[in-house]
């Protein structure tokens, strides 16, 4: 089999096995199992306490003691287990608990899967740059897959889901066994422990624009939990005036959305980078979160299921416009000796901490907002809009950074 059909396949079955259970499980959790907004912001948040810990500590045992491919299965057979047991407990502290523990053993796997398919991609004298980035897309196709397959079985709100996330990552776990090798680097073992973990990059805070680019990072971190966190339910929530409707009846499908304009706002990065810089495409993408959370707050699965439409499109450069071009700007601006270690203080700040904390304040917000048991959405979203405007309107006087057309064209020639 061609190697990029291998490399493909492990890529599709890698974000399928997230895209069972992400957008999803909060519906399940709020309409099945009754818990809070904060005991779901909780349980999410667990993904961004993962992203603090587990990367750095299992990229150090891939580079020194463990086989990537091997550690990368794994690691996602023990997640699946987890998730088997996840979907038989009820109570709301062992459930925190397991899906911490998976969470602590899946977020290191997004890294061991790019990290093998380097590997696998070099030792075949392909170019990595050029070849990974049409296999990656097919993570994403597998996410959203993932996503219908969920929708279509009738399973967002069912502890089912989580079964074909576990199948998925049995399957992938005994898939990446059958792959090349990818044995530790030998130049890995010389480093130190407080550069494999990436704490040598905490240098770049002694630049005040680093400084304020990586705190606006965090903040825009929390908002994609947000979404992630309360899309799913806020639809689940119009079954009583639009149950017939197909935003209820498949609300996965109209999330899914997201993901499709997601890569289509990849496309035209390059363009808006050297066209704007930066800070303009930054700023672009904190207005693009208050147009996501607005239109959520005007629309509806009837007359205003355009404007739903609309804010999953919006999605795509809301995303991008931070992450995609956050971690090229932090590639530019990082030296060459910390660049490995600048794009994880990147994902640390985004993943790890953003979402930790919009997790935990989303959580807040849908229970102060909630009204005898009903959820008052609108105010909701537009809480979470006033958020992305008051972002919108200090980062312009607090991020200082005078874009250079010239050096873009170096990463986007």
């Amino acid at each position: 089999m061609a190697i990029r059909i291998r490399l493909i396949i492990m890529n599709f079955l890698e974000f399928f096995v997230w895209g069972s259970w992400l957008t999803s499980l909060s519906s399940y959790l709020i309409e099945s199992l009754h818990y809070s907004g904060q005991q779901v912001g909780s349980i999410y948040a667990t993904m961004g306490i993962a992203s603090l810990v587990t990367p750095a500590v299992f990229g150090i045992i891939a580079d020194r003691w463990m086989p990537a491919q091997r550690l990368l299965g794994l690691s996602h057979i023990a997640g699946a287990l987890l998730l088997l047991y996840a979907s038989m407990v009820h109570d709301f502290y062992a459930l925190y608990l397991i899906i911490l523990a998976n969470s602590l053993i899946f977020m290191p796997t997004i890294a061991l899967n790019n990290t093998v398919s380097y590997i696998i991609l070099e030792r075949k004298g392909l170019q990595i740059v050029r070849d990974f980035p049409p296999i990656r897309v097919w993570g994403t196709i597998g996410f959203i897959a993932a996503m219908w397959l969920v929708d279509l079985l009738g399973l967002t709100k069912s502890p089912s889901q989580l079964y074909v996330s576990a199948t998925a990552g049995i399957l992938l776990g005994i898939y990446t066994f059958s792959l090349e090798n990818c044995p530790p680097g030998g130049k890995e073992k010389s480093r130190s422990l407080y550069s494999a973990l990436g704490l040598d990059a905490f240098v770049l805070f002694s630049k005040r624009t680093l400084l304020v680019f990586f705190l606006f990072a965090m903040l825009l971190g929390a908002a994609l939990q947000i979404t992630n966190t309360f899309g799913l339910p806020f639809l689940n929530d119009f079954k009583t005036y639009y149950a017939e409707s197909f935003a209820v009846k498949h609300p996965n499908i109209l999330i899914s959305i997201s993901q499709i304009s997601e890569t289509l706002f990849i496309l035209t990065i390059p363009f808006f980078l050297k066209r704007f810089g930066i800070k303009k495409v930054m700023l672009m993408s904190i207005f693009a979160w208050v147009f996501r959370f607005g239109l959520f707050g005007l629309g509806n699965p009837g007359i205003g299921l355009w404007l739903l439409i609309l804010s999953m499109i919006i999605y795509g450069m809301a995303f991008d416009f931070f992450n995609i071009s956050g971690s090229l700007f932090v590639e530019k601006e990082a030296d060459v000796h910390i660049r490995a270690s600048a794009q994880g203080l990147f994902m640390f700040m985004t993943n790890g901490l953003g979402a930790f904390f919009g997790g935990m304040l989303s959580g807040w917000v849908v229970d102060h907002f909630t009204v005898s048991g009903v959820k008052q959405w609108r105010e909701i979203w537009f809480t979470f809009a006033a958020y992305a405007i008051f972002l919108g309107l200090i980062f312009p006087f607090l991020f200082r950074y005078r874009h250079n057309k010239q050096e873009m064209e170096v990463l986007h020639p």
